[in-house]
């Protein structure tokens, strides 16, 4: 029977034209369970975003970096057998700092989220840790990432960046509003990518040499004190210099002032996460210091600028599934759909054998099977190209329980992560807001929101922007409701996510 005179199918759909099935969640076994490959419709929207723009990275295209060393100066074999966390060890590394949302040549001191990449050249492989300075993200399922960073973006028509947009979004995804709640405070402006704080932001898992498991954060604390850009100075130095940040970290090296930064974590027993208060998973929640206080590592410290910036840094790819032995992932869905769309994205940025660059392969030979491609060239002679094989090249064969893996089950579902007693979206951002900013802090939120939502921000957004505001903070809602509704606030020239 013909299908023609059916009424449409008005959903989003595949780039088949098929419905696609959701645009909101990706396919887990069971709410709290791992990404399946078979979501077909998320790695598809995840390709395909990779492939967006060319050639700059998309997003975290401004940005620049410098190499160093972590030197692990605590005994945390406890918890990893992970070769550059053991007591003693000195690992080179390289560093990237970046923006968001901003273009290569935008401004890098605009009002945004920052890039805090790492990679350290162990003696077991890359060992990738992709983070930014900020320990919350805006959203926890990888399936709404693009569209996040589209609302971050510019208009299709104008090409020009726009608050309502960027508001439609958040206040059509509340789980964002911790990290806006960061975005918007005096951490939204650091004043140099010296004077931030860095952290892995997701969960991990570390195993220790016993084949114990537990779970993982890593925070970075500056060495140098954290410092702040008001909103003039920041706006005043955007049009002053447009590389400040840029500038700073590369002047600063040169003149010998190594910038430093020490390493704590916080570790969860691996049973804790089945019951703790929150899911320990969710990209936009942080673990209480009272219950998993920091525990010291190490120090990173930056003294080695660059020879070439095209080589060394815009050719730098990092990815967080880049992990090592005493390692892993976790359930957090985000960090594995990172684990896929970052490499993949550089692919798509740099070529099939990236990972061939001088800046990004290891320090240690490598056997691999991945073979030829465009601009391969390191290659392995006339070795088989096939496992297994009688040729006398190894390859891997790990079979059973894989000692990074942990237990799932359940139906295949599309849903959000199941709720826990303490998991809601507004419950963190109060908390940040009501015991962690001071009273010029929390006037300077309310000023900062405020001038961002007269920016062009329209009905219904606005008024589910106040609500937004409400259940994160009455008080800080209202006023900022009140400064609105009045129009007497001063907007912040840079604009949100430039200001």
């Amino acid at each position: 029977m013909s299908d023609q005179g059916k009424p449409r199918d008005t959903r989003s759909a595949t780039g088949a034209g098929a419905p696609a099935p959701s645009d909101r969640n990706s396919l887990t076994i069971g709410p709290d369970g791992p990404i399946l490959l078979h979501d077909v419709h998320f790695l598809e929207q995840m390709a395909h975003f990779n492939r967006e723009k060319v050639p700059e990275r998309q997003p975290h295209a401004k940005g620049a970096g410098a190499f160093g060393v972590f030197e692990t100066t605590e005994d945390v074999s406890t918890y990893t057998r992970a070769a550059l966390f053991q007591k003693g060890a000195s690992t080179e590394m390289l560093a990237r700092f970046s923006t968001v949302a901003g273009e290569m040549g935008s401004p890098d001191t605009w009002r945004d989220v920052r890039g805090f990449s790492l990679k350290f050249y162990t003696s077991e492989g890359n060992y990738d840790l992709v983070g930014n300075n900020t320990p919350i993200f805006f959203v926890r399922d990888p399936m709404k990432f693009p569209h996040f960073i589209r609302s971050q973006k510019r208009l299709p028509d104008s090409g020009l960046r726009d608050n309502h947009m960027q508001w439609d979004f958040w206040t059509n995804n509340p789980e964002s509003a911790h990290q806006v709640t960061y975005l918007m405070g005096e951490r939204g402006l650091p004043r140099t990518w010296r004077h931030m704080n860095g952290y892995g932001s997701h969960t991990y898992m570390w195993v220790n040499a016993s084949g114990q498991k537990f779970w993982v954060k890593y925070h970075f604390h500056t060495e140098q004190g954290m410092k702040f850009f008001s909103n003039e100075e920041a706006a005043t130095m955007a049009g002053a210099d447009a590389d400040f940040h840029r500038r700073d970290l590369f002047d600063a090296i040169e003149r010998g002032e190594h910038p430093s930064w020490v390493l704590s974590v916080q570790i969860m027993p691996y049973a804790d996460a089945k019951t703790y208060r929150i899911n320990p998973f969710d990209l936009t929640k942080t673990w209480p210091h009272e219950d998993y206080p920091l525990i010291k590592v190490g120090k990173m410290t930056l003294n080695r600028n660059p020879e070439n910036f095209f080589a060394q840094i815009e050719q730098a790819a990092f990815s967080p599934g880049n992990t090592v032995p005493g390692i892993g992932l976790s359930p957090d869905k985000m960090l594995l759909g990172r684990a896929f769309a970052y490499n993949d994205a550089q692919r798509n940025r740099i070529g099939t054998n990236f990972h061939q660059l001088p800046v990004n392969q290891p320090k240690v030979p490598v056997n691999t099977y991945m073979f030829d491609g465009q601009m391969a060239y390191h290659h392995s002679g006339n070795a088989p190209v096939y496992a297994p094989n009688s040729g006398g090249r190894p390859w891997a064969d790990e079979t059973g329980a894989m000692p990074d893996g942990w237990e799932t089950d359940g139906d295949m579902v599309r849903s959000a992560y199941t709720l826990r007693s303490n998991d809601d979206d507004f419950g963190q951002p109060g908390i940040l807001v009501r015991e962690v900013f001071n009273d010029e802090q929390r006037a300077k939120l309310v000023d900062q929101v405020a001038g961002s939502l007269l920016g062009g921000v329209r009905e219904p957004v606005l008024s589910r922007a106040f609500d937004y505001w409400k259940s994160v903070d009455a008080d800080v809602g209202a006023r900022i409701e009140e400064k609105v509704r009045q129009g007497h606030a001063s907007k912040p020239a840079e604009g949100m996510g430039e200001g």
